[in-house]
């Protein structure tokens, strides 16, 4: 009898174990919101991506403090842990409106003629179907672009994370 429960109480720490050790991709999509802070809106099965953008919106938020707010950067992420329907990468959008992170990831669309142009279309799409209801105020502090981008880097290069800013085609 004790053997018998012993050996239950084993079997299931071991399928509890497991179970846990198999990342969850969610199909939703999943927004985050710190009010203050940032907010975050990550296409279906990108929610692993949200610990780098944490990271991302802390870091620039303790070292920086722009004097506007900053236009949207684009950036293609190529990160070995974050898997998006086969894609070997994703895209995403950071922008400061009012004093608050915006950050937007996004799978790209696949396509025969990938290019960076076709990235960068994708993810405005999606970014300004976001910020829409938070268009740039009067003050717009370029200088900003610099750190933010910076910071991206910073906070990319120690995780193994390769980062490429997306040109725009405005």
């Amino acid at each position: 009898m004790g053997e018998s429960l012993l050996l239950l109480t084993i079997i299931t720490l071991i399928v509890i174990t497991i179970r846990r050790a198999r990342p969850v991709i969610l199909e939703n999509p999943v927004n985050i919101h710190r009010p203050g802070q940032y907010h975050i809106t990550l296409a279906p099965q990108l929610n692993r991506v949200q610990t780098f953008v944490e990271q991302i919106a802390r870091q620039f938020i303790e070292l920086h403090h722009p004097k506007g707010d900053l236009p949207t950067q684009y950036f293609e992420v190529r990160d070995p842990k974050v898997f998006s329907k086969g894609q070997k990468s994703y895209l995403l959008a950071i922008s400061l409106r009012g004093g608050e992170l915006y950050f937007q990831a996004a799978n790209p669309k696949s396509s025969k003629h990938e290019s960076s142009d076709s990235h960068y279309k994708t993810l405005h799409e999606f970014s300004e179907s976001v910020l829409q209801h938070h268009p740039l105020s009067g003050s717009v502090d370029e200088s900003g672009t610099e750190s933010l981008r910076v910071t991206v880097e910073a906070i990319a290069k120690p995780l193994q994370i390769a980062v490429e800013e997306l040109p725009s085609s405005d």
